[in-house]
């Protein structure tokens, strides 16, 4: 039984890398459609399009792939409390090369994103995501006064 309570600690541990990374995969939604970046990176309309064009083509692969991952993880889940080691471990390998499939092909279209910029918009880019992502980690960090 020490293995399964490492499985269920492992699975706690992932569950919450999971969540922490949430934010970043949504990369802020279509920051493409964001008036602020569009007007600090000067972005053209055909780029906007371009950059549209690259997410949709993505999107149709991205989702099969989370369901992939979704689906492997409920088997994990279930497979957890019954399951002999080797089988759990079996499930485990199932899991993450789903969730590195996942994480490929969203490398895959970033990166196709970043090439449709200029070096300069893509400096003012990173910039502006940096700028976001700390303004987030100091609202996590300041307590809610409203209440």
């Amino acid at each position: 039984m020490k293995v399964s309570r490492k499985l269920h600690r492992f699975a706690a541990c992932a569950a919450i890398v999971v969540l922490w990374c949430a934010p970043a995969l949504a990369q802020r939604g279509k920051w493409w459609q964001d008036d602020r970046f569009v007007r600090e990176l000067a972005l053209t309309t055909e780029q906007r399009t371009h950059l549209e064009e690259i997410f949709q083509k993505t999107l149709p692969a991205l989702r099969l792939k989370m369901k992939a991952l979704d689906e492997a993880q409920a088997q994990f889940d279930r497979l957890v409390e019954t399951a002999d080691d080797a089988t759990v471990m079996a499930q485990v390998t199932t899991v993450e090369t789903a969730r590195a499939d996942v994480s490929k092909s969203r490398t895959m279209m970033l990166l196709r994103m970043r090439r449709s910029l200029t070096a300069d918009q893509w400096a003012k880019f990173t910039a502006l995501h940096e700028a976001s992502a700390q303004r987030d980690r100091d609202r996590q960090k300041t307590p809610d006064r409203r209440k």
